[in-house]
C-alpha cells in the first residue's frame, strides 16, 4: 500500500465575490487554476521531495494532503483513507510542519504549547511529559523549553513547528521549507533527524535543492500547477541536456601561448599556472581534445574540474 497515492488531482479556486463585483460593475476576475491533474504516489518509508517555483502548487497540494482545503476534483488517498471521506483519520495519520506557522500561543512556553497539541493528539499528560523531553533534545530546544514562543528566533519557531509535527508519532510527515531559517549548523542537524525517521514516510517541499538530493529518493517537479517529471534526482539530471562547465589548471604554458592555441576559450592567468575554462555537453570529445592539444605543447595538466548539472538546471530546464 502506498503511503499517499495523489490521483488526478485538480484545484480551482473562483473569483472572491463575482456577485458584488459585477452589481459594482467592478472587473471580475478569473479563476485560478493551482492544480491541473496532479498525479503521483509517496512509497511507504519514502522521502519524497516536491520542487517548484513560488505559486508553483506546492502549499496548495500540502494542504490537500493534510485536508486543510479540498480539491476541485481528483483525489487523495492516505493509507487506504480518502482524504476528503475519511479526514478525521487522515488527520490522525499526518504530522504537518509548514514554513509559516501561526497557530502557536504566543503567550505559552514552548513546552507548554506542545502540551497544549499533545492533549489535542489524545496523548495522556504523563505520556506527552516523556514524548515532549525526548524531541526537544532531538531539536536541540530543551534548554528553550521555559521560554515563551513570542520570545523564539525564526529559527527556533520553526524547529518547535516540526517537533509539533512528529509529537504524536505519525507514519507521515508534511515538511514545508523544514530548514527555512535556520542556520548552517542547525539545518544540518535537522537534516540528520529527518534520515533517522526510518519507518516514516516523508514529503518535503523545499527551495534548497541540495537539500532535496541529499535527503530524498525521488523527486516531482511541479510548474504551473502541472506535475512535469517524477524520477530520482540523478535520472532527473540525466534526462536533460547537460551542459558542463570545465575548469583546467595548467602549468608550464604561458598565457599567451594559452591564448594562441586556444583562442576560442576564456584564459584566467594565475602566478604559477594558467586556467583555462570552458563548457561542453555530457557525452562531448571537447575535453579529450583540449587535453591533448595541451600535452602536445608541452603544458602540464595540474587538475582538471567538472561541474555536473543540478537540480536547479533540470527546474530551470522546464521553464
Amino acid at each position: 500500500m502506498s503511503a499517499v497515492l495523489i490521483e488526478n488531482l485538480s484545484k480551482t479556486y473562483p473569483p472572491p465575490f463575482p456577485r458584488l463585483r459585477k452589481t459594482f460593475r467592478l472587473k471580475v476576475k478569473p479563476p485560478v487554476e493551482a492544480l491541473r491533474k496532479v498525479s503521483f504516489e509517496i512509497k511507504t518509508g519514502e522521502i519524497f521531495g516536491l520542487i517548484g517555483k513560488n505559486g508553483a502548487g506546492k502549499t496548495t497540494l500540502t494542504k490537500i494532503i493534510a485536508t486543510l482545503v479540498q480539491p476541485t476534483s481528483g483525489k487523495v488517498t492516505v493509507k487506504g483513507f480518502d482524504s476528503v471521506k475519511n479526514e478525521v483519520k487522515v488527520r490522525s495519520l499526518i504530522g504537518l510542519a509548514t514554513a509559516e506557522e501561526r497557530s502557536f500561543y504566543w503567550r505559552l512556553t514552548a513546552e507548554q504549547n506542545l502540551l497544549f497539541f499533545a492533549r489535542l493528539y489524545g496523548l495522556r499528560d504523563a505520556e506527552a511529559k516523556k514524548r515532549i523531553k525526548e524531541i526537544l533534545e532531538k531539536l536541540a530546544l530543551t534548554e528553550l523549553a521555559a521560554r515563551r514562543f513570542s520570545e523564539l528566533s525564526t529559527g527556533n519557531k520553526q524547529r518547535l513547528a516540526i517537533a509539533r509535527a512528529i509529537l504524536p508519532n505519525p507514519p507521515i510527515l508534511l515538511l514545508d521549507e523544514p530548514t527555512r531559517s535556520l542556520d548552517p549548523l542547525a539545518a544540518a542537524s535537522l537534516r540528520e533527524l529527518i534520515l533517522s525517521f526510518k519507518d516514516i514516510s516523508i514529503l518535503l517541499t523545499s527551495h534548497n535543492l541540495s537539500e532535496v538530493e541529499e535527503l530524498c529518493s525521488r523527486v516531482a517537479v511541479i510548474l504551473n500547477g502541472e506535475i512535469r517529471a517524477v524520477d530520482t534526482p540523478e535520472n532527473l539530471r540525466r534526462s536533460h541536456r547537460q551542459i558542463q562547465a570545465v575548469r583546467i589548471s595548467a602549468s608550464n604554458l604561458s598565457e599567451t601561448d594559452a591564448r594562441r592555441i586556444l583562442p576560442d576559450f576564456v584564459i584566467e592567468a594565475e602566478p604559477d599556472c594558467v586556467q583555462i575554462i570552458f563548457t561542453q555537453e555530457a557525452g562531448d570529445k571537447i575535453l579529450g581534445e583540449v587535453l591533448a592539444l595541451l600535452i602536445k605543447n608541452n603544458a602540464r595538466i595540474l587538475d582538471v574540474e567538472t561541474e555536473k548539472p543540478t537540480l536547479l538546471d533540470v527546474l530551470e530546464s522546464y521553464e
